[in-house]
């Protein structure tokens, strides 16, 4: 680590690998020798396409996904897909079907219901959403036209550790925060989205990988921002794009295949979850979780400690040992700290000391 870096264990925006930031530093001022800079130079410029299609050819790559996928790239955050996907997908005839698993799952089955066409599947809310709802308490509707979830939910530190099936029932899921951060079968969903502020690049852009079945063809009666066709049908390049961002996608995903790829980052992301949790459970309730085991988020690592007064104590010591970020959110209060992809394990080694030592220094 730099001498003037710290750990920041921030949920979003959060850390990016050291190497993608000094690669853009490097060749921010001249771009591909055009003598401008990425942010200057126009998205119809031939150097430009080649950021854009190669970002989008890398992550199906990673994602192990074939031509019947394509990628798009959007604006207006993730929170902008919790209406357009029902807007796209969903009628009062068949309807959108939600699993509240977390506030963000909530949120998007919100939009849903405002346009009248969601339904609640499977909740966790009345145990805190402390956990993630089984297969067998998904109960979807007779109309289904999607079931829609949030795969990680960074307030409360849950994570899916299996798929759900759902038949002939396309699956849509919300991976802003653990998108390619371990292999998943990604050919049984039809639909993920991610803001990629948390694990893939700075905030501004949305990645979309679909079917392009799914993209194909979206209601007429939507304006054109609001149709995923419009993205399909003019490769995410309808309106000026965030090049910036997703020039910075495209370098995190060269970054991944340069560690080893999907199955590589996920031995070291568990590897370091598993340091942070052995301090929480080997703690004698000084720190006490919020998820239940099973559920447990490799990427988000939510915990309370004895009293307010500490948890303040906690965040000012942290910080004074150059770990960053570390608050819970308002909502859950305590701890939360997210070692996304590009927290190295150095950073959790150094978070693991810090708790142990606090422990002892406040027992």
């Amino acid at each position: 680590m730099e001498a003037n870096r710290i750990y920041n264990f921030n949920p979003g925006p959060s850390m990016l690998p050291l190497e993608v930031l000094k690669e853009a530093q490097a060749e921010f001022l001249n771009f591909q020798n055009t003598g401008m800079s990425i942010l200057e130079i126009s998205h119809r410029a031939k150097a430009y396409d080649e950021v854009h299609n190669q970002a989008k050819a890398d992550i199906k790559d990673l994602m192990g996904l074939g031509d019947d996928y394509e990628v798009l790239f959007i604006q207006g955050g993730a929170s902008l897909q919790f209406a357009m996907i029902p807007m796209n997908f969903a009628t009062k005839e068949k309807r959108g079907n939600y699993v509240q698993s977390g506030s963000f799952a909530s949120k998007a089955f919100k939009e849903a219901q405002i346009l009248g066409v969601g339904y609640s599947a499977a909740s966790s809310k009345d145990v805190d959403y402390k956990h993630i709802p089984t297969q067998d308490e998904i109960k979807m509707s007779d109309d289904a036209a999607y079931l829609h979830l949030c795969y990680n939910n960074t307030i409360y530190g849950t994570e899916y550790h299996y798929i759900p099936e759902t038949g002939d029932v396309p699956l849509i899921a919300d991976m802003s925060s653990d998108i390619l951060s371990r292999p998943l079968d990604f050919k049984k969903f039809s639909f993920i989205y991610a803001g990629v502020q948390k694990n893939l690049g700075p905030a501004g852009v949305v990645l979309v990988v679909a079917r392009k079945s799914m993209l194909e063809k979206s209601p007429e009666a939507l304006p054109s921002m609001l149709r995923y066709d419009t993205f399909y049908n003019k490769n995410s390049l309808y309106n000026t794009p965030p090049a910036f961002c997703i020039y910075m996608v495209g370098k995190t995903a060269k970054w991944i295949k340069a560690q080893g790829g999907l199955e590589a980052l996920a031995k070291v992301n568990k590897k370091k979850a598993d340091l942070v949790y052995g301090v929480i459970d080997s703690s004698d309730g000084f720190y006490k979780g919020h998820a239940d085991k099973d559920s447990r988020s490799f990427m988000n690592v939510t915990f309370r400690l004895p009293s307010e007064e500490l948890e303040k104590k906690f965040v000012a010591e942290a910080l004074e040992n150059g770990l960053s970020g570390v608050k819970g959110h308002r909502s859950v209060g305590g701890m939360r700290t997210s070692i996304y992809n590009a927290m190295p394990y150095e950073g959790c080694e150094k978070l693991a000391d810090f708790m142990e030592k606090f422990q002892k220094a406040n027992k």
